[in-house]
Formats: C-alpha cells, structure tokens, sequence
C-alpha cells in the first residue's frame, strides 16, 4: 500500500485521481494514526470513523463514475470546532454548546465540499476561541501546549492525523500554533475567506486560516476557500485561479527581507534567540530593523477592540452562563464592557492610518521577518502561550505565514514568521515557498 505520509496533498489528489489509491485506503491508513496517537494528543473535538469512511466510499464511487472531481477529491480535512457544520457538533470549546450543532454549513465547509474535500472531523479550540486552553498536548512534547486557540487544528496536521485542517486566528491563533506543533500556518488577508457560519469573536479582527506540512500544500487548500461571500460584507473579490501556480514560481529575483526583533525580543528564550541570529546571519538578503513606534499603539488598540467584541458577542453567554465561563472569558467581557464608544472609533481608525505608513516597506522589500512566538512551546496545559508577535498582523489584515524552519531547546519547532502586504497573497506565498525552499537545501 501507499505510503500516504510521505506525499504532499497534491501528490494525493494526484494518486486518487489516478485511482492509484482510494480515497477509502487514505481514510482507513489515517483512522489508524487516529487510534495510535489521539489517546495522548487529544486533537479532535468530533470525529466518527464510520460516518468518515461512508463520505469516502461516496465520493469513489462518483470519481468511478467518470464525471469531472474538484481539485481536492476524496482527501480529508479536519476542521477546527468553532466552524458551523449541520451534520457534527460544534461545540467550540465550551460546555454551554455541549452536543449542538448548527443550523447550516458554513460558507467555507460547503466550498470543501464543493471542491470534493471530506470533513473528517472537528478538531479541539480553546473555549470560544479564546484563551481558555482545550485538553490538546503538543504531539513533539505531551507535557507542553500545542498552542491556541486553533490548538486541535495545528496538532493534528503536525502528528500526521490529518493531511490539512482549517483554523482560525484573531490575534495569534494560527501563527503560534503552527510554530509550536512544527507545521506551516497560513494565514491570508483579511477579507479573502468569508467567515459566514463561523462563530464571531471580532467582526474586524477574526480571521480564518489553514496548517499543512507544506507551503504548496496550504496554497492548494486556499486556493478552494478564497472566495466572495455577500453574507459576509468583510470578502472581496480576489481571482486565486493561479495562486498555487504562483506559489511553485516564485519570485523572479532573489527577495528581500526585514527581519524585526521587535519590542518583544527580550522575552524569548536564548536558545531560540540564538537559532533566529544564526538565520539572519546565513542570509545575505536580510536586514534588521527596529518595529515602527506606533507597533506599540497597535497592540493597545488590538486589545481594546478584541475584549469590546467579546462582551458584545458574548453578553448572552456571560448574563446567562456566567459560572461556565472560563476566568480568562469572564475578565475579558467585563473589560471590554469598560471601554468608552470613543475608545473603540480610535481603535477602529488607527488601523487604516498605521496600515498606511507600513504597507511602504513593499516598495523596497519582499517580506517582513519575525518570529512566530517566544520560543518554543512551554511546558504545561494550562496557557496556550502568548501571541504578542502576531497582533500587530491580526490587526493590519495583512497576510502571514509560520515556516517551521527552526529548532530551539530540546530539538523542538520554533517557527519563522512571514508578513507581506495586503492583498499580495500570490507573491507572498511564491516567497514564502522560496524561503522554505533555501532553508531545506
């Protein structure tokens, strides 16, 4: 049988479409890492065997029926559980929607139907997305958190119990957990896919994103999911018909980058600040700079609009299930629920202006670099660590992208982060595919 853990997703489509593998065979080979390494990970939130292997059996017999299959035919994809499905609960972490389900797909569920895609289950998120942890461990280290909030989504790519899954990121929440479990984590610009039947934490500030092992392989996945939804207002209309022919081209001449240690260096560890030096170093093409001043009015203004979003998305749960709220929820709605209308217009208008003076830097430079977290992931389940290198990217809608290009203390993942400018998603994953590229050879 095929060794389906050594192929990119693209190669899989490939094979299923060739019927050199069923779709059936995929399934059964990851239901077995499922029943090998779930006990101690725990990345799923819902997942039904079964109910997989049935949707599998479905879509090969049409695929044997001759008529024409979507670019990803027969492959599973977890999916993280604040994501609305009709037909799997979506419990998003907390205990108040224990066993609910939605009253219709999300947009995005029926594009991977569309596209032939399998949900083949729901994966664990801190509760509402926030930072309440899930029970999730990090498949390189049981002791240490995989991140969060998309904590199931990045964990179970990176421990080979799925091929690809969807997350969600409003302040750190695909970057971090992608550096800290070892996998790519892309998040694309604000407003390229539609967060209709998604829950809302933050109109302006949520964020849908994907993990996979590859940078082609996230490209694939975006590729199916980039589209305008008039249900959600925020989308716009973006053809991502070339995006992954793009991705595998690459840039025309070697990029340039900015490498940014930002005000948040002091926290990371030594051994992943040495392992950051020692890239920076081994690239010609990267300067160091300082983070613009105004980065600091930025992660003021992030938190002011984060935490008012959640009282007001949330007010209901906090009036009526106050005590199944974690503390980090319940500290949260009552400080978002201090702040003045004047503080959150300023919060809002901050963004187009700072958006403004940083979008300058892609006259002279391909990308920015950063960290993608403090270090490697800490010890504990208690906290899902600290997104203090992602805001800044949640806030400006810009896309970004964590490389697992590094190691830190005990040989585990530490990501690079990679920011380009708004609505350049098609460059910017052709330089990121690129850094991916040099760092391997």
């Amino acid at each position: 049988m095929i060794d389906i853990f050594s192929l990119s997703v693209g190669e899989l489509v490939l094979r299923i479409k060739n019927a050199q593998i069923s779709s059936v065979e995929v399934c059964e080979q990851y239901i077995e890492r499922i029943k090998k390494f779930e006990k101690d990970i725990k990345a799923w939130a819902h997942f039904d065997k079964k109910v997989l292997l049935e949707k599998a059996s479905e879509l090969d017999e049409y695929r044997k029926s001759g008529k024409p299959i979507g670019p990803l035919h027969g492959v599973p994809i977890a999916v993280k559980d604040i994501v609305g499905t009709v037909d799997m609960p979506t419990e998003c972490g907390t205990v108040i929607r224990k066993g609910k389900s939605y009253s219709q797909n999300a947009e995005i569920i029926d594009l991977l139907h569309a596209a032939g895609a399998i949900v083949m289950g729901k994966t664990a998120t801190s509760e509402l997305a926030y930072l309440g942890p899930p029970k999730t461990t990090n498949p390189h280290d049981y002791s240490r958190t995989p991140g969060g909030s998309s904590s199931g989504s990045a964990a179970s790519v990176a421990s080979f119990m799925a091929p690809l899954s969807i997350g969600s990121q409003t302040g750190g929440s695909i970057i971090r957990p992608a550096s800290y479990c070892g996998v790519v984590g892309y998040k694309p610009s604000y407003g390229l896919i539609s967060r209709n039947g998604v829950l809302r934490t933050s109109y302006s500030l949520d964020q849908i994103g994907v993990f996979g092992r590859t940078v082609e392989d996230v490209a694939l996945l975006a590729k199916v999911l980039i589209k305008k939804d008039q249900l959600d207002p925020a989308t716009i209309y973006y053809s991502a018909e070339n995006i992954l022919e793009e991705t595998k081209k690459g840039p025309l001449f070697e990029p340039k980058f900015i490498f940014y240690k930002t005000d948040f260096w002091k926290i990371i560890d030594k051994k992943s600040r040495e392992a950051f030096e020692y890239f920076i170093k081994s690239f010609k093409n990267i300067e160091v700079y300082d983070t613009p001043s105004y980065f600091k009015d930025i992660h003021k203004y992030h938190q002011i609009i984060h935490e008012t979003d959640l009282a007001n998305n949330f007010a209901i749960y906090y009036k009526k299930y106050k005590s199944k709220l974690s503390k980090y929820m319940q500290t949260a709605i009552e400080k978002g629920n201090k702040y003045s209308a004047k503080e959150y217009a300023e919060a809002i208008d901050f963004k187009k202006q700072s958006y403004e003076s940083y979008k300058e830097v892609f006259e002279d430079y391909h990308g920015v670099l950063t960290p993608s977290s403090p270090g490697v992931a800490p010890k504990g389940l208690k906290s899902t660590g600290t997104a203090e290198f992602n805001k800044v990217w949640s806030y400006l809608g810009t896309p970004c992208i964590s490389l697992p290009l590094l190691e830190g203390e005990n040989n585990l993942p530490l990501g690079v982060q990679m920011v380009g400018d708004r609505y350049d998603d098609h460059r910017f994953l052709g330089v990121a595919r690129w850094l991916e590229k040099e760092c391997q050879e």
